[in-house]
């Protein structure tokens, strides 16, 4: 995962995608020490949203509000999203590898504002990262809260950004 992480921007178009996804079957390969294909590595993934991600997604589209996703991630994002069941939450995606920029360059949040059509100063970003997530937004002239689900955060829950915007 932290070698994905690393390069995951570069996974831009369904062929880039596949030799990314080449290389990290062949990371872990080395690392477990036996074969392992790319299909099977992303045949192995599975990602479940927390269970408050739906309750606040609705609320906020109930209050009006417009919501897009901002990843560090590859062109596969939005499959992703649908697979967990919030892409339809969503008005949305700005992946870093659509985008050429990783947060925290401010150009992948002015990617999101532009698809938004909105202001920066009309946005309010929530992340879970200090220095991608809260960096980057502020940059771009959002306001950030960062998640942190321990309590050492602006906020724990998602259901709790309702009470900031």
């Amino acid at each position: 995962m932290a070698y994905y992480r690393a390069h995951s921007h570069e996974g831009s178009d369904p062929g880039s995608l596949a030799e990314l996804r080449e290389r990290c079957a062949r990371v872990l390969s080395d690392a477990l020490g036996t074969e392992v294909s790319a299909e099977d590595l992303v045949d192995s993934i599975r990602f479940d949203p927390y269970p408050d991600a739906e309750p606040a997604l609705t609320e906020l589209r109930a209050r009006g509000l417009r919501m897009h996703c901002v990843s560090n991630w590859d062109v596969s994002l939005p499959a992703v999203l649908e697979r967990c069941g919030l892409l339809t939450a969503l008005d949305g995606v700005v992946c870093s590898a659509a985008a050429g920029a990783r947060k925290p360059d401010p150009r992948i949040f002015e990617a999101a504002l532009e698809q938004a059509g909105c202001a920066a100063a009309e946005a309010l970003h929530v992340g879970d990262t200090p220095q991608e997530d809260l960096a980057g937004a502020e940059a771009a002239g959002i306001r950030a809260l960062l998640i942190d689900r321990e309590g050492k955060g602006d906020i724990s829950s998602l259901t709790e950004v309702a009470g900031h915007v």
